[in-house]
């Protein structure tokens, strides 16, 4: 069952970048809605990580809200990783392209630990959060570290 979901997720996730890539009118657009995806992303996840780094006061509520909107967001850049836009104003790495498999399989844990992340931010558990957050930062650093240029 679940090596079922994991290829109906895939080729979901082909199907929709296949009709985005069409949305596109060139490589430097898909790359600036992917980049603008990721950034605002990562700006509610680090929302999040000033809570569970104890930066700013914990609210249960706000973390519920930003996980929502991060388990949201984290099905939308991966469409704006079309032919072609490898090149252009992007840190993106070549091996996005070169081992699209091993690409998509890390979009795909960092939706599943970004989902788990939501689940624990839905019992207001801080404990819970703060396990869940650990783990979606580490699949999110993973993907970094294998994927994307440092400047």
């Amino acid at each position: 069952m679940k090596a079922w979901m994991l290829a109906a997720c895939a080729v979901t996730g082909l199907l929709a970048s296949a009709s985005a890539a069409a949305q596109f009118k060139n490589a430097q657009d898909a790359i600036d809605y992917r980049q603008a995806a990721l950034t605002v992303m990562g700006n509610h996840f680090g929302r999040i990580g000033l809570m569970v780094n104890n930066k700013v006061p914990f609210d249960a509520h706000a973390v519920q809200v930003n996980a929502d909107l991060v388990a949201t967001l984290a099905k939308l850049p991966w469409a704006g990783f079309i032919d072609g836009s490898d090149k252009g104003d992007t840190a993106a790495k070549p091996e996005i392209w070169s081992q699209p498999d091993k690409f998509r399989n890390a979009a795909l844990k960092m939706q599943d630990a970004v989902g788990k992340l939501n689940d624990a931010a839905k019992t207001g558990n801080q404990d819970a959060i703060k396990t869940a957050f650990g783990a979606a930062a580490e699949s999110c650093k993973n993907c970094h570290d294998e994927f994307k240029r440092k400047h």
